[in-house]
């Protein structure tokens, strides 16, 4: 099954799908806002803004799976985003990304391994898989690495259509 069959909804409840992104590259983050790592936002509003007219978007995927760090509806959600960090890219409609409820998008995902060669569950917020234009996971960074981290900001360099 290719990504780009899996349904997905918006934060606003439409249904949508990563087919929508063909032909871009795509680093897709679950998110929180309550979180140690909430302030990765600026910095992931900073790559849709240098990035996004040269064929990349970040897709935010609201988690409320570690510590209860994304209590909020989608409103607040919204809000907080656009208010606190100035947020422009899309938000997915909040996704369990481990666990027996794992949306499927997930369960696909978390077979790439990181860097060190490890696969299997996401470990906490502001986990990012980026997508190659063609809709392949071709990275996973792990929570703690920061969006605009050299070897990130190489590695979406690299996936840029064109």
């Amino acid at each position: 099954m290719s990504l780009y069959d899996i349904p997905l909804r918006t934060l606003t409840g439409e249904p949508a799908s990563l087919a929508a992104y063909r032909g871009k590259a795509v680093l897709l983050v679950n998110v929180a806002s309550k979180c140690g790592l909430t302030p990765q936002y600026a910095a992931l509003e900073r790559l849709q803004q240098k990035y996004g007219d040269r064929g990349f978007t970040v897709l935010g995927v609201p988690c409320n799976q570690f510590a209860g760090q994304e209590p909020g509806s989608a409103e607040e959600i919204q809000t907080f985003c656009s208010a606190t960090y100035g947020v422009s890219f899309p938000l997915l409609e909040k996704t369990d990304v481990n666990g027996e409820s794992r949306h499927p998008l997930y369960t696909e995902l978390v077979k790439t391994a990181d860097a060190g060669g490890t696969a299997g569950d996401v470990e906490w917020n502001f986990e990012k898989f980026l997508l190659s234009p063609e809709g392949e996971v071709v990275a996973r960074i792990r929570p703690r690495t920061e969006p605009e981290a050299p070897e990130v900001v190489a590695a979406i360099e690299a996936q840029l259509p064109g």
